[in-house]
């Protein structure tokens, strides 16, 4: 039987416009009472209609869920306007705080401070008021340390699907994230 997804897709459309995280398949069929099955194909159905090249908005899964988004083409030439409400500039001391992290997850600010050479309590405090990375347990080691890792706001941010999306690196940048004697 050969179904018509086009109302489907458009009742997922439309959660997905209203929402402003990404919404996972479970989520978005519970909300539109479809079944898992039709959900899944729906969310095809609707990545493939927005595809067309007449659509400025993309469907991309992202953090765990799906977000629809600016197609990247498009968004390059219009986030100097409209990027200024979601889009912070990050100092070149957050961002290589927050590589080191994305990186070596779980790490510990200690951790962070070997790797960088510089004390990194204030970018980790920066980066956790923006949401971009969060205690994620305690090392099993003396005192305790809080170790850190990326949350899903990092990955909406950078547009990335999960953290093994990020790029890969190369035996050098490899070396420059890993710690003498770390298990």
């Amino acid at each position: 039987m050969d179904l018509n997804l086009d109302r489907e897709a458009a009742v997922l459309e439309t959660i997905l416009f209203l929402e402003s995280e990404p919404v996972d398949k479970a989520a978005l069929s519970r909300i539109s009472g479809l079944g898992a099955d039709v959900t899944e194909a729906a969310l095809d159905h609707l990545r493939e209609s927005l595809a067309a090249a007449c659509h400025g908005i993309e469907l991309v899964e992202m953090g765990g869920g799906w977000l629809l988004v600016p197609k990247r083409e498009l968004w390059e030439s219009l986030k100097d306007r409209y990027g200024r409400k979601n889009e912070q500039k990050l100092s070149r001391a957050a961002l290589e705080t927050l590589s080191i992290i994305a990186y070596s997850q779980p790490v510990t600010r200690a951790e962070v401070e070997a790797i960088r050479g510089v004390a990194a309590d204030n970018m980790i405090r920066f980066l956790l008021d923006k949401g971009f990375i969060k205690e994620v347990g305690k090392k099993d080691a003396p005192g305790k340390p809080i170790q850190y890792g990326t949350t899903k706001e990092f990955l909406k941010f950078f547009r990335l699907g999960s953290i093994s999306d990020l790029p890969k690196l190369d035996e050098l940048e490899r070396d420059r994230f890993e710690l003498e004697g770390r298990a």
